[in-house]
């Protein structure tokens, strides 16, 4: 577990799908992207929004000017990219808009020159080739089974029960599509030429807020007591404070997932060669902007992996760390409560009753279900 916060950063987004009652999507046109025009309403986290469903409250209030109605997280989709931090992508389902809010759509113009209702099929061609994976796969995917867990907009994890991936559609961008909405001045209907954007691509991921990413493994026991471990005092609170957690720690987020993070923590710090399970949570922990009581400097989104049940023989294999962890030790219900922060134990408890259902991960918030 390295403590360097260096390549560690990541960037956060929210996008909304829109369904209609035909099975069609609801898209936008960029006006500021030549290459991409054709996207799904959303847009970057900033520090003053709690959570990423925030996010997508605030991006669609300011992009179409209404207040969207969200229903479950779709998916997470973790991307990689040599040319900028990785984005935490999320994608959330909003509830139907009817004719009427369809028709009060009041886009910013700046950020909005036209909106479509999409098949899925049409969708696949229009969006660009990761967007379209990630939409596609959620449009595809039952809803039971989300929120899906994609890397690149490819499954992984539980969602390869549900999906497999193929080929990628031909893009086709602009294409075939024909947008509703007022055009951009001397624009004809449905057509449009990218305008300059605000700030060239260098700059404007120099000046994106970053998020931090952790990556945790539940592991039982056959009596389904929880594997702990407690940090070096110096990680702990004053230096001293004992402090208990599931094994795991921070992504390096510019050259790993993290599902690859979990396996690598868990080997560095056990000793154990382990494939993660399901994704069971996902924890959004909020930054001092909008939780003035935390400690953390931004936010943090914590991956709890399934780690399964282990055996007498494994547990006699453990090779603990010892320039990392002071001890560890399998916990009873009771006593990880106690030796865990509240934030901590709730996400745990979450994460173990997510174990007893099919679909994918819980939504939290600070441990708590996802508002």
């Amino acid at each position: 577990m390295v403590t360097d916060r260096s390549g560690r950063e990541a960037l956060a987004a929210a996008g909304v799908l829109f369904p209609d009652g035909r099975g069609r999507v609801l898209v936008v046109r960029l006006p500021y992207d030549a290459e991409h025009p054709v996207a799904v309403p959303g847009g970057g986290w900033e520090p003053q929004d709690r959570s990423p469903r925030a996010t997508a409250v605030r991006e669609i209030a300011e992009e179409l000017g209404f207040t969207p109605r969200l229903g479950p997280l779709a998916c997470l989709d973790w991307t990689l990219d040599p040319f900028r931090p990785p984005i935490a992508a999320h994608l959330y389902w909003a509830e139907p808009l009817t004719p009427e809010q369809t028709a009060a759509i009041t886009p910013d113009r700046a950020e909005v020159g036209g909106w479509a209702w999409l098949t899925p099929e049409e969708a696949a061609h229009a969006l660009p080739p990761r967007l379209s994976r990630r939409v596609t796969a959620c449009l595809r995917a039952p809803r039971w089974a989300g929120p899906l867990e994609l890397e690149d907009g490819l499954p992984v994890g539980h969602t390869l029960d549900h999906l497999t991936a193929g080929p990628p559609p031909a893009y086709t961008g602009l294409a075939g599509v024909r947008l509703e909405g007022l055009p951009l001045a001397g624009e004809p209907s449905g057509t449009g030429t990218a305008t300059a954007p605000p700030l060239d691509r260098e700059t404007y991921i120099a000046t994106r807020p970053r998020i931090r990413a952790k990556a945790r493994t539940l592991f039982t026991d056959p009596a389904g007591r929880v594997l702990l471990v407690r940090l070096r005092p110096w990680d702990g609170p004053g230096g001293e404070v004992p402090y208990w957690v599931l094994p795991g720690g921070g992504v390096e987020a510019d050259r790993e997932p993290p599902r690859a993070a979990a396996a690598r923590e868990v080997r560095e710090e056990l000793g154990w060669e382990c494939e993660p399970g399901r994704l069971l949570a996902l924890d959004w922990l909020p930054g001092r902007e909008t939780d003035p009581a935390g400690t953390r400097d931004t936010a943090v989104l914590v991956y709890v992996f399934d780690g399964g049940t282990v055996t007498e023989e494994r547990l006699a294999t453990i090779v603990p760390a010892e320039d990392e962890l002071a001890e560890w030790r399998f916990c009873g219900p009771a006593e990880a409560r106690a030796l865990l922060s509240a934030s901590s134990w709730a996400r745990t408890s979450a994460a173990l009753a997510a174990r007893g259902r099919p679909g994918g991960p819980a939504e939290l918030v600070g441990g708590r279900p996802a508002r």
